[in-house]
């Protein structure tokens, strides 16, 4: 949806539109308002708005907001319009009203008008749109330019570029501030939408963890494990559907070290694994670089010792692989030692191979794909499974760990559950 309203008001009508946006204060806010000049400079001294003021009418103001309509970058114009008495600048002026007509964008021209259309906006859905233009192989522009196809029409967007140097926290915390603003102004709460890989989303989801903030999926990366475990559709076109469906679901999140970790953590095989599969080998063969990837570190990966302590007791084992899951898709065999992970128990899913050679590893490898898919517990002397809440892990030597996709150093490792830490946007089909 575009962002911007348009004011506008002849003289004698000057006094209303600046009571009227002083009325309407909350709800013009959310938007980027321009206006002719005279206009803007009443409205912004008169009410505290930023505006951003075009020339006047009678020296070409209305044209340059035509022009800004033509560009689709107006929501609504605003035009109290003077019927008794004729402007010296009316052919510019009947051009505005053909241009909005032409457009379709709403237009209203006398202040009972006016307040009905300020009302529907203030009832669309406010959302921001976190968007990695690098993640997936497809094309960004056209992914992009279908989602604000399928969403403008029922959700306002701000859409955030993820960039090279800034942290997608960060973008996201800032779009989190906007909405809490939002929330104590009493106006709509707002969502946050992630599109991009699983890095992207985890990144974005991380800051909104208690916050009760609705998070939107749109899934572009190669594995989209969130997407999938939580039964999001990873088709754009039916993604965009779900979040204007807006039905929720609420989840469990996790900590890892005090660090939110909204998938899973591995140490040994997993972290190796996904060390491998760097993204130049992701863009290169998608998902079947995960499949290489394991495939070199089954050969390479060697056992190590770990102490696992949950409530109190110390559990001594030498492992291959350590996997601590939250939310995670049967793709992510290491994490099936259940055959499912629940996304909202209360607990996470801890799965341990000890597995000694890469045959033997191999073997454990498909029993516990074939667990993923009966969904029932795998029965191996090899691999241990075991549910709680909270647990400690340290390991000897200090092995490499992934949380979410990201490499990371730490030994030892503590993690929580946090339960219904989460709102997901997510299809009726999977609450």
């Amino acid at each position: 949806m575009p962002t911007s309203i348009a004011l506008i008001a002849h003289d004698n009508k000057k006094d209303d539109i600046v009571a009227f946006a002083q009325h309407h204060k909350k709800t013009l806010s959310r938007y980027h308002l321009i206006a002719t000049g005279t206009t803007g400079d009443r409205i912004q001294s008169g009410c505290d708005l930023e505006v951003e003021c075009f020339n006047s009418g009678p020296v070409g103001g209305d044209t340059q907001i035509a022009a800004r309509v033509v560009l689709g970058e107006v929501a609504a114009v605003i035009f109290l319009i003077d019927p008794l008495y004729s402007q010296p600048h009316e052919p510019d002026i009947r051009a505005l009203l053909r241009v909005c007509e032409v457009h379709d964008v709403p237009l209203a021209t006398n202040l009972a008008t006016a307040h009905l259309l300020i009302q529907g906006l203030s009832k669309r859905r406010i959302a921001h749109l976190i968007f990695n233009p690098v993640s997936g192989t497809g094309n960004p522009d056209q992914d992009l330019a279908v989602i604000r196809q399928l969403l403008e029409p029922q959700i306002q967007l701000n859409i955030i570029f993820t960039q090279p140097k800034v942290d997608p926290v960060d973008q996201a915390r800032q779009a989190v501030e906007r909405i809490r603003a939002s929330q104590l102004e009493d106006t709509d709460t707002g969502m946050i939408i992630a599109s991009g890989g699983d890095g992207t989303v985890s990144a974005v989801a991380s800051t909104v963890v208690n916050t009760g903030i609705p998070l939107g999926v749109i899934a572009r990366g190669t594995a989209n494990a969130f997407a999938t475990a939580l039964g999001i559709p990873t088709n754009l076109r039916a993604a965009c559907e779900t979040i204007s469906a807006g039905n929720t679901r609420v989840i469990d999140a996790a900590r890892c070290n005090d660090v939110p970790m909204i998938l899973l953590a591995g140490l040994g095989f997993e972290a190796g694994m996904v060390d491998k599969a760097d993204r130049d080998l992701k863009r290169r063969l998608g998902s079947l670089a995960y499949v290489l990837a394991g495939a070199q570190q089954l050969a390479e990966q060697q056992a190590f010792d770990a102490e696992i302590e949950i409530e109190g007791k110390v559990t001594k084992v030498t492992a291959a692989a350590i996997t601590v899951a939250n939310v995670a898709p049967p793709t992510s065999v290491l994490a099936q030692g259940f055959g499912e992970v629940v996304p909202d128990d209360g607990l996470l899913e801890v799965t341990i191979a000890t597995s000694q050679g890469r045959l033997q590893g191999l073997n454990a490898l498909a029993s516990l794909f074939t667990s993923a898919l009966v969904k029932a517990q795998i029965k191996r002397d090899d691999i241990v499974c075991l549910r709680t809440g909270r647990l400690r892990i340290t390991t000897d030597p200090e092995q490499d760990l992934v949380v979410d996709g990201e490499m990371v150093q730490a030994n030892p490792v503590e993690f929580e559950c946090i339960p219904d830490g989460l709102t997901v946007l997510a299809p009726l089909s999977s609450v």
